[in-house]
């Protein structure tokens, strides 16, 4: 985990060093080409963009250990208070996208597996690729369309998901009505690629040894099967359930738009836009450290489910 979290670390720094923009810039561009180039260093030296690369590294790396990544460059705010409701927003849409196709996807691929070459294995798979072959925005387009058509016809008027973000502590009604769209958008995707998934993983686990002993000794076969075969099978399923749950937090660009949340996804393409240094440092550290916590959870997981598996 350490060596992960340090090596991201060094790659974002210097190559947002690398790439081409200047945040001062960004804030002078009104003034066109005849901006005094005193007033850009005096921008760069108040945001301590000419300081030493190693003094600006270092600051950074601390700031990562003792969680303060500092201001936004752009909008002179704490970076944790700018994270603060954007992480809540990413984290509860994740988290319902996740329990949403673990509800679908885990099912239908048991299903699949079990009824394998018949007419209900061929209706997930059919299922299963079209949620993978259709971007998550796109069917959130579709989403919203629906949504209008339908109340214009039932109520006679249009209706929308709520616009303003409103945490679930305050009316929880109002954010589960504008959250469970966006939610069912990407979950649908998610639950397909969790289904193939478990169908193959189930598969394989079906035609082991061990399996076929424990139906030649009459163990009823629903037993097998929960007790026995889902139990490997769930190995890379978990992995996958784990990954994406982690792309969730801060991979929900084009979504985000779509249902107009100001989530973790838009806070990074305004900081690129913008050039804001440290938001996006500190927002890849986030990312980052989510990816690896998720990670470390998985393999403490695999020697629960599987007992040939020992961290001793």
């Amino acid at each position: 985990m350490v060596p992960t979290l340090l090596g991201a670390g060094i790659l974002v720094f210097f190559l947002m060093r690398v790439l081409p923009g200047d945040i001062c810039l960004v804030r002078w561009v009104d003034y066109g080409m005849n901006l005094d180039p005193a007033l850009l260093e005096l921008c760069r030296n108040q945001l301590g963009l000419n300081a030493p690369l190693l003094t600006q590294f270092l600051k950074f790396i601390g700031g990562v250990l003792t969680l303060d990544f500092g201001e936004s460059m752009w909008t002179g705010r704490p970076i944790l208070e700018e994270f603060e409701l954007r992480f809540a927003l990413s984290l509860q849409v994740a988290v319902m996208a996740t329990v949403f196709s673990i509800l679908i996807a885990v099912p239908l691929g048991v299903v699949a597996a079990l009824k394998q070459n018949t007419w209900i294995d061929y209706v997930v798979r059919i299922i299963s690729i079209a949620g993978v072959a259709v971007p998550s925005f796109w069917l959130g387009i579709l989403i919203i369309l629906g949504l209008l058509i339908a109340s214009q016809n039932i109520f006679g008027e249009p209706w929308l998901p709520p616009i303003e973000y409103v945490s679930p502590l305050d009316d929880f009604g109002k954010n589960i009505s504008q959250l469970v769209w966006p939610a069912l958008a990407t979950g649908y995707r998610y639950s397909a690629v969790v289904a193939r998934m478990t169908r193959s993983a189930l598969l394989d686990v079906l035609r082991e040894d061990y399996v076929r002993t424990a139906y030649a000794k009459g163990m009823p076969p629903r037993r097998i099967v929960s007790r026995h075969a889902l139990r490997n099978a769930f190995l890379p399923v978990i992995t996958i359930i784990g990954m994406e749950f982690s792309f969730f937090i801060g991979g929900l660009v084009v979504t985000e738009q779509v249902f107009n949340l100001n989530g973790l996804g838009r806070l990074m393409v305004d900081s690129v836009l913008y050039s804001d240094y440290t938001v996006i440092q500190a927002l890849t550290m986030v990312i980052v450290g989510v990816f690896v916590l998720i990670n470390f959870a998985i393999d403490i997981l695999y020697a629960r489910l599987d007992p040939r598996i020992r961290y001793t």
